[in-house]
């Protein structure tokens, strides 16, 4: 064999520090993407395009909905795709950035250099709410988002593919994957604040034959934020990425693909801002209140394979395997925000020194068959998947100390988590069988039809569930769909009972909780099939939700309500308007309460807006000089359980612009983005004690080279 040298020469860079890349995507890599999967292990011309973007921002499929390589109008569900080209244009550093896309999403709180989402109003748990190339992410740090070729929205419960989820959705991560043809990016970009992001992304055939390919990522980010801690110095934060995926044709049959991701992200704490009763931020909107020395120092590995096998030709087989280790160093100086708090008041902080190890292992088999039989099509997949999870804690606390503005910053206090003796654990797994087969009875009526056996075992919280999922298709043309679908989602409780002792209800019983889903929807494809138009309307009831409550004296209780139901209607439209003018917009109307609950019923959860919108677009004035333009709006939203603090509405307004020049074969883009243009004062997600405040207007300048 034949090696690449630039394959060697990324490969050294890989094995010496464990940094990784930044896509700067286009086209041509939109189009090796696809050429790379298993579907094309035959030999297939590879037809490299510059020029327009064509219509990469449409998405005709989405792999994870369904498990499988399945139009998005055979699809009984809301999905929304999300294609690299929009992350690009927007400069996206965060998942948050890019999910901004989806108006179904709206942000939580960001505190502790991690995002929390919530879709369709229901919030995204760090352990089932995500996934990564179909596989169970563990996602409590910020993803790394420059090796993606795509995010999937998969809307509604999706237990029966994928177990345990909440009842808004999933959101499925997909990564970029070897190409044949070669591809040598690099990306430098910076802003006002003096943050820069220097990444690479590179690919290409190892041999001659290109039976074995690789991509690999590289990244190297230094943030300087916007909010500054009570001395004077502002939040920092340093993350470095490497990513290396490599592809083997065995033979004509059977492709094997192997990846590895290391992720370093050390960051100063930022755990919000305070409101007061009337929803104003107390002090100024850049003030921290965490110390400067406290700070969260996160590890992330993850390694695996998935192998995919022609049996015939009309079954194949697909495992996946996939390792993670997630360690993080957590050092707080956690201030607690007393009750009736204003400006110049003393506050306490706890401070405390904390190690957590999580380790999630996932793995899955696919057998999928299209066959006739009797007349009827079906697309039939039969599957099963297993995680295995293990938690580890060390903490050891500090003497509180009391502070208040304009004191001089305390020491950090001498502890580490090191000297616990104490380590607390937590493991389970479970296993769930699956089968789900989509019927074409004839050109227009197609059913959807599916079932799951899942098992969680956990000492003291055993849990096993049968769920169901059904769905009609009409389609009265080949680009117009009416469905109806039904789904149930499963979410055990990580215990039988409330096992914190601090917790006056301690003790008490809980159930695992459930949901239903109902939804109606439309999907079209209009302007020759260049622009897709969706439409949904959804009913979920979700069952068992816990619900803390902070009382003045610091103590706390939890609940379980008795319901949670949320309605509402959604619309997006996603491709191309004409030859110039892209868009990928949506909007969502949420009606979401608590219902069958002697306090909460008719109260709305946090961060549940009535209405949200987004759009993004991009007009290309000429070949080489294109312009974007977004609008980004949420709705009021309540920042307390019993809905007496209310965060502002807002509209953000961002635009860029994208020139592109070539010289000697190289590629060069420059692209200016301005975001939030109108310097609007805005709050993001998070309640009353650990709120987002919205940055002001900034500038971020990028250069992309693609040789």
């Amino acid at each position: 064999m034949k090696f690449s040298p630039l394959f060697l020469a990324v490969s050294a860079v890989l094995s010496a520090t464990t940094v990784s890349a930044n896509t700067a995507a286009n086209a041509t890599d939109n189009l090796a993407n696809h050429s790379s999967e298993h579907s094309s292990l035959k030999e297939i011309e590879v037809i490299q395009v510059k020029g327009s973007y064509f219509n990469s921002y449409k998405v005709d499929n989405a792999n994870g909905a369904l498990r499988g390589n399945i139009s998005l109008l055979e699809t009984a569900q809301s999905v929304t795709v999300i294609p690299d080209t929009v992350i690009n244009e927007q400069l996206a550093t965060t998942l948050g950035e890019v999910l901004a896309n989806d108006a179904s999403l709206t942000a939580g709180s960001k505190q502790r250099n991690r995002e929390v989402f919530n879709l369709r109003g229901f919030t995204l748990s760090s352990s089932n709410g995500y996934l990564r190339d179909g596989h169970q992410h563990w996602s409590h740090y910020q993803q790394p988002i420059e090796t993606l070729a795509s995010i999937e929205v998969i809307k509604g419960p999706s237990s029966i593919l994928y177990g345990q989820s909440g009842p808004g959705g999933l959101v499925n991560m997909v990564t970029k994957k070897p190409t044949a043809n070669s591809i040598f990016n690099l990306g430098l970009d910076v802003d006002q604040e003096g943050s820069s992001r220097l990444t690479l992304d590179a690919g290409g055939a190892i041999t001659e034959d290109e039976s074995l390919r690789y991509r690999a990522n590289l990244v190297k980010q230094d943030v300087t934020y916007q909010r500054e801690y009570q001395n004077g110095e502002q939040r920092e934060r340093e993350r470095f990425l490497g990513a290396l995926v490599i592809d083997y044709d065995v033979n004509e049959d059977l492709l094997v693909r192997f990846h590895y991701d290391k992720t370093n992200d050390k960051a100063g704490l930022d755990t919000g801002a305070w409101l007061d009763d009337k929803g104003n931020i107390i002090g100024d909107d850049k003030t921290i209140r965490d110390m400067s020395w406290a700070f969260t120092d996160i590890t992330v590995e993850n390694y695996g394979v998935d192998v995919n096998y022609i049996l015939t030709d009309s079954w194949q087989v697909k495992l996946g395997y996939n390792s993670q280790t997630f360690e993080r160093q957590r050092f707080e100086s956690a201030p607690k925000k007393p009750s009736g708090f204003v400006q110049g008041d003393v506050y306490t902080s706890k401070p405390y020194d904390r190690f957590d190890d999580w380790q999630f292992t996932t793995s899955f088999i696919d057998f999928t068959g299209e066959f006739s039989l009797t007349g009827v099509e079906h697309q039939l997949l039969i599957g099963a998947n297993y995680l295995d999870y293990y938690y580890g804690q060390l903490k050891v606390k500090g003497e509180s100390f009391a502070y208040s503005a304009g004191q001089a910053e305390p020491t950090r206090p001498d502890i580490s988590y090191t000297t616990d003796d104490s380590l607390y654990t937590s493991e389970y797994n479970y296993y769930g069988i699956y089968i789900q087969d989509l019927i074409t009875i004839n050109q227009e009526w197609q059913v959807m039809i599916g079932g799951r056996y899942d098992k969680q075992s956990k000492e003291g919280a055993d849990n096993e569930s049968l769920l169901p999922k059904a769905g009609v298709l009409y389609h009265p043309s080949d680009s117009t769909t009416f469905y109806a679908s039904y789904s149930e989602g499963f979410e055990p409780q990580s215990s039988e009972t409330i096992n914190d002792d601090e917790d006056l209800n301690y003790g008490m019983e809980i159930d695992a909780m459930t949901s239903q889903q109902y939804e109606l929807g439309a999907k079209w494809q209009l302007f020759d099939d260049r622009l897709l138009l969706t439409s949904a309307l959804f009913d979920i009831t979700k069952t068992g939700v816990l619900v803390t409550e902070y009382y003045q004296d610091d103590s706390y209780r939890t609940s379980q309500v008795g319901e949670q139901r949320h309605k509402g209607f959604e619309m997006a439209a996603q491709g191309a308007v004409t030859d110039k003018l892209f868009v990928m917009a949506s909007m969502i109307n949420l009606d979401a309460s608590y219902e069958s609950d002697e306090k909460y019923t008719g109260k709305t959860p946090i961060d549940a807006p009535e209405w949200s919108a987004s759009i993004w677009s991009r007009y290309e004035l000429t070949e080489n000089l294109a312009i974007n333009a977004g609008a980004f709006y949420q709705g009021e939203r309540f920042a307390d359980q019993d809905n007496t603090i209310v965060k502002d509405a807002y509209t953000r307004i961002d635009l860029g612009a994208t020139y592109k020049i070539t010289l000697n074969n190289t590629d060069i883009n420059l692209r200016l983005n301005v975001k939030n243009l109108f310097d609007t004062g805005y709050l993001a997600g998070g309640g009353t004690s650990n709120v987002t405040v919205g940055d002001g207007i900034s500038y971020r300048l990028a250069v992309q080279l693609a040789f």
